[in-house]
């Protein structure tokens, strides 16, 4: 995981509408940057979905929330429509931003090693500092880690 103090990598990604996302569009606000595996699965489903239910107050304390995963923008506009999220997800199919956050690396499952999206988030500074590194994820209650400092 990239280390807190400091600066976060700048990306550059287009979102579920194929508009373009970079990190500069969020200065002198706080960024929430989540990393997930896949849309429409159990865990993603239920991380997005308690970001989303927090979302305003996310918003009250200065921060915008962005998800980033390798599943398409189509994929990403169904995801958004069917559970109803209220922020961006970036579609990274190439993996240059989760490799930029050291979001992608080995897996293991039943004891196989595989490559894959490592379920991680980050909070920014209105600075473009990183502040909070998240590993261990707690899909049901996300929002409580991050707003926890």
């Amino acid at each position: 995981m990239l280390s807190i103090g400091t600066p976060a990598p700048y990306f550059e990604g287009k979102d579920e509408n194929d508009n373009v996302v970079k990190l500069s569009d969020f200065a002198g606000k706080k960024l929430v940057l989540y990393f997930y595996p896949k849309d429409s699965t159990p865990g993603c489903t239920a991380e997005a979905c308690d970001l989303r239910d927090n979302y305003q107050r996310f918003l009250h304390l200065g921060y915008e929330v962005l998800g980033v995963s390798k599943d398409s923008a189509a994929s990403h506009q169904r995801f958004i429509e069917k559970n109803e999220l209220p922020f961006h997800l970036i579609s990274d199919p190439e993996c240059v931003i989760l490799k930029a956050y050291e979001a992608w690396g080995e897996k293991k499952n039943y004891g196989k090693v595989t490559m894959g999206t490592l379920r991680t988030t980050y909070v920014i500074d209105e600075q473009g500092v990183i502040i909070d590194a998240i590993g261990k994820v707690n899909t049901k209650e996300h929002s409580a880690q991050i707003l926890a400092d």
